[in-house]
């Protein structure tokens, strides 16, 4: 009789996990379908000299903003970082790899 307690309170166990998880499933979807939502109505970025639209380019294998009226060129961090081991003797890599100060 104790052993057929223990099934009863088991499935009612497993239940309540199956809802709990079936909620939270539900409620993920919601929230990337919100999030998917949102980012798609997301301005474009624009160019901080002229306001214009920044379209993406492919500059030696990484890609990067472009303004297609003052012709600016706009990096982040990680796209400048990939860039610049290529470009050892220019300024931008005299820049990153200058001699470090010793103290």
């Amino acid at each position: 009789m104790a052993d057929d307690k223990d099934r009863l309170g088991d499935k009612l166990h497993q239940r309540e996990k199956a809802d709990e998880d079936r909620y939270f499933a539900q409620r993920d979807r919601e929230l990337l379908a919100k999030l998917r939502k949102e980012r798609s109505g997301a301005a474009p970025l624009t160019c901080p000299r002229c306001s214009t639209a920044l379209q993406s380019i492919e500059h030696h294998d990484v890609v990067v903003d472009e303004c297609p009226s003052c012709h600016g060129v706009w990096l982040d961090h990680g796209e400048l970082r990939a860039l610049a081991p290529r470009e050892r003797e220019s300024w931008i890599g005299r820049f990153f790899y200058r001699p470090k100060p010793v103290v």
